[in-house]
């Protein structure tokens, strides 16, 4: 299971990655089509998709990598106190990210529900730059709701940038 969803993660980053490089591209046709006084219509909108669907799915990578900004000085001073206080971030940050992927599913269902579309010329159903960002989310509670199980069953938890094993109990 650890490999599985370690290259869950990684995959996702990958995603995210090509999210960018779609991005840059839409970028650069979107300049190149202002030169030649081409109209390119919803190109904005399409790459604030991408900045979203990009920033979603690389979430639960960076946290793996252990990416993320922590604060590793307090922690560190916390001594003998260090184990709780990984626990209780884990903690929040499960609860936290299982509400945001609660509703960014929510937003997908009530977007194909309600056949909700851009207000732009595109008129791109919003369902579809929405589902990048909602499993991005999801993917980001599984990979706190994993850290904190790990931190529970052997006092260590997965980020990959840093191994803490706590003080004996």
């Amino acid at each position: 299971m650890r490999r599985f969803l370690d290259r869950l993660y990684t995959a996702a980053g990958a995603l995210a990655a090509l999210c960018l490089l779609a991005l840059l591209c839409i970028i650069v046709v979107q300049m190149i089509c202002r030169w030649l006084g081409i109209s390119f219509p919803g190109s904005t909108a399409y790459a604030g998709y991408l900045m979203a669907a990009s920033s979603f799915l690389a979430f639960a990578y960076a946290l793996n990598a252990d990416s993320h900004i922590r604060v590793s000085l307090f922690l560190n001073a916390l001594g003998k106190r260090r184990h709780w206080a990984e626990m209780w971030c884990f903690l929040i940050g499960s609860l936290a990210s299982s509400y945001l992927a609660y509703y960014a599913v929510r937003l997908v269902q009530g977007s194909i529900r309600w056949n909700d579309i851009s207000q732009g010329r595109d008129a791109t159903p919003l369902w579809i730059p929405q589902i990048p960002v909602a499993i991005g989310a999801i993917l980001l509670a599984i990979c706190f709701i994993d850290n904190l199980v790990m931190l529970i069953r052997t006092r260590q938890h997965n980020l990959n940038g840093e191994k803490f094993s706590g003080p004996e109990v």
